[in-house]
């Protein structure tokens, strides 16, 4: 009989044990979704930004690009807030899944960088270079209404520092350009971390 109540209490308790760690490992699962969805809207955001870009360098209206960098900058918070609590609830003892909070941690740290240099990019292009820039006549001798001597321009060929300042330009862009390009192989291998995971869960339920 002794023996008989201890199956009766240890049985009950290897069932609710199961049906925890079930729970949690749906639960992981949903928050690993749902961190692939918020990525999804953050590749999304870059393609209205890049496109709003392209469309005020070939002549699109200040106010509308302005109005896209508003939209675009109110998604990324919102995104960033939901992988912060993301990173969060995989820190909590519920979870204990520090690796996982680590990896998302990672992930917004590039996505910081991401967008940092891809604003800096952007203000580049949009001042131009140096010697491309557009120039004000003001201190320009006229001969007639027609014909002038254009002093800026003679600064320009002759100034010393125009050189240095291309190569300025130049170095600026593309360590922006390869600090972009290194923060998405990062954020994408992180990617593959996730996926695989959710593989891995997936298999076990």
């Amino acid at each position: 009989m002794e023996g008989f109540e201890k199956v009766a209490i240890t049985e009950p308790m290897e069932l609710d044990d199961k049906e925890t760690l079930a729970s949690k490992s749906t639960k992981i699962l949903d928050l690993l979704r749902k961190f692939l969805g918020v990525q999804k809207r953050r590749a999304e955001a870059y393609a209205k930004l890049r496109r709003g870009f392209n469309d005020y360098m070939v002549g699109g209206g200040d106010l509308a690009y302005q109005q896209v960098c508003r939209e675009i900058t109110e998604e990324f918070n919102d995104c960033s807030k939901q992988v912060l609590e993301m990173e969060s609830l995989f820190s909590n003892p519920d979870f204990c899944r520090d690796d996982l909070a680590h990896i998302l941690r990672s992930v917004q740290s590039q996505e910081k960088q991401k967008l940092q240099l891809t604003v800096t990019i952007q203000v580049l292009k949009k001042s131009g270079r140096p010697s491309e820039r557009p120039v004000s006549h003001e201190s320009c001798r006229f001969r007639t209404p027609a014909e002038h001597e254009c002093m800026h321009v003679h600064e320009i060929t002759v100034a010393a520092g125009t050189e240095e300042a291309e190569a300025e330009y130049d170095g600026a862009l593309k360590e922006a350009i390869k600090g972009v390009q290194d923060a998405v192989t990062s954020i994408n291998e992180h990617l593959e971390e996730v996926r695989y995971e959710i593989e891995a869960l997936e298999a076990e339920s």
